[in-house]
């Protein structure tokens, strides 16, 4: 292990941080059999720590315990909720650094994009702690003068979070922040390859005054978790963030006891450049969408849809953009592009990148893995890339940029809609008519006009198509976590 890796690791033992069991009604557990699962830096292959292999019995025990707080909590009121969130906020902040050390350490990212997590996963907090207090009813015109009608929204109940690896904090705190808000309680299921964020952000949730059992945390095998939040009628949601498959089979295990879901999903964005563009601000952008998290994104440009008259010029610009990017362990200062999460993930960009030359691609830059070993991949660009590719049909999720050229707009967002994804789109373009236009036309729930990094903790964020139900984020998101309760108030005459 690296002096770097050993000295982070001693630092989040001291600040008690690195949690390495998980959490249920409040108390630190081990699997009930003694199973383990390693979690690994992806960019070393060392053993951070060892975490309980958790399934059935773990899961309904962490149910149980949501269950019983669920009618506590919600009885709190919106101020005392929002306060103990506010309360979590701050912690996370002050523990920043070391919060990005861990997410570093057990996903590889740079530790500058970490840090930027920690500060995106933190302000839903802060947001929901405000929005906490915004649950507002209606009062309704009746229709008869002895009556009177109005619209209760009440928490939905014990809410089951199942989220990623690419983003450890943000896609916990993006569900955990409004569920808590309005009075639900969660069981969190983070992925087996980056619990350690999921663990400490619980430990701070604690001694934020979050009350033990609102918000557990059980990880391991991943069926029997995922079937014992399904099968459960105590159990009233469902809300996940991964690949559209898997969000399929919840959709479909959740109709038996029919709870509400929220799905986020996989896309295939297109970042459509116009030859109007402003090229130091497509490439910017381009570079942001794509690269980012070494393309480990949802969001991510998957295609880059170039007009012709602009192509050879952006390609050459993107290009030198795209070779001073430094490849290398997170940990190193300077450092921009960290390696794939497991050799699973270099194989799939492999796969995709054979698949597009051997149908004309050509490799501009990159198309192979990384002179760093273990799941390093070079940054890659790829020129004259078709719709019929792998590349330009499905999600690569690594670090690689197809570049697709197009005559007109019409063509362009013909090609950009041809899937059945639909999260976000990225155009370029100094014309603000067609800014409209064709953020209209594209079928997706995000879209970017010049810009490259568009999530918010304001805004809503979601899909369409395949990408998805639902919305996280903003004013919006909270009603995910809520029910509607109609009440007739009748013979107030009498």
């Amino acid at each position: 292990m690296s002096t770097d890796a050993q000295a982070a690791i001693a630092r989040l033992r001291d600040s008690g941080l690195l949690k390495s069991k998980g959490l249920v009604g409040g108390k630190w557990v081990d699997s009930y059999d003694g199973k383990t699962v390693q979690v690994q830096n992806p960019a070393t292959g060392d053993v951070i720590a060892n975490v309980p292999c958790m399934g059935k019995r773990e899961t309904d025990d962490a149910i149980s315990s949501a269950y019983n707080t669920f009618y506590s909590w919600s009885k709190r009121t919106a101020s005392e909720r929002s306060k103990c969130l506010r309360k979590w906020y701050d912690l996370i902040v002050s523990h920043k650094e070391d919060l990005a050390l861990l997410i570093t350490l057990e996903q590889g990212k740079p530790l500058k994009e970490a840090l930027g997590e920690v500060s995106y996963g933190a302000a839903f907090i802060e947001f929901f702690a405000e929005e906490a207090k915004r649950i507002y009813g209606d009062i309704i015109p009746p229709t008869s003068s002895d009556r009177r009608l109005f619209v209760l929204k009440q928490p939905v109940g014990v809410v089951g979070a199942i989220t990623p690896w690419n983003f450890p904090l943000a896609m916990i705190t993006r569900k955990v922040g409004p569920a808590l808000a309005c009075g639900c309680t969660v069981i969190v299921k983070p992925s087996e390859y980056t619990p350690l964020t999921a663990l400490a952000a619980a430990d701070l949730a604690l001694q934020a005054g979050i009350p033990p059992g609102a918000l557990n945390v059980v990880m391991g095998n991943a069926p029997d978790i995922g079937d014992s939040l399904l099968q459960s009628t105590q159990v009233r949601k469902i809300t996940f963030t991964g690949s559209t498959a898997v969000g399929k089979k919840l959709m479909a295990g959740s109709a038996n006891t029919v709870k509400k879901v929220s799905l986020e999903l996989g896309g295939n964005a297109p970042c459509i450049v116009f030859d109007d563009a402003d090229l130091d601000v497509a490439v910017k952008g381009s570079l942001a969408a794509k690269f980012r998290n070494s393309g480990q994104t949802c969001v991510c440009a998957n295609r880059i849809l170039v007009q012709e008259g602009i192509y050879d010029e952006f390609a050459n610009a993107l290009t030198k953009a795209v070779q001073n990017l430094q490849v290398g362990n997170g940990l190193v200062e300077g450092v921009v592009q960290g390696p794939l999460i497991n050799e699973a993930a270099v194989e799939k960009v492999e796969k995709f990148v054979n698949d597009a030359t051997s149908k004309g691609a050509n490799v501009i830059l990159g198309g192979k893995r990384h002179s760093l070993g273990m799941t390093f991949y070079e940054p890659t660009i790829l020129g004259n890339v078709n719709s019929e590719m792998l590349v330009s049909r499905e999600e690569v999720f690594g670090p690689v940029a197809p570049l697709l050229p197009f005559k007109t707009e019409e063509e362009a967002i013909k090609i950009a809609n041809d899937t059945n994804a639909g999260l976000a789109a990225y155009i370029f373009t100094k014309s603000i008519p067609r800014s409209w236009r064709v953020s209209e036309a594209l079928e997706y729930g995000l879209v970017g006009v010049n810009e490259g990094l568009i999530s918010t903790e304001v805004a809503p964020f979601g899909g369409a198509k395949q990408s998805g139900l639902g919305r996280e984020g903003s004013k919006y998101g909270i009603d995910e976590y809520l029910e509607l309760k109609y009440v007739c108030m009748g013979n107030l005459e009498a």
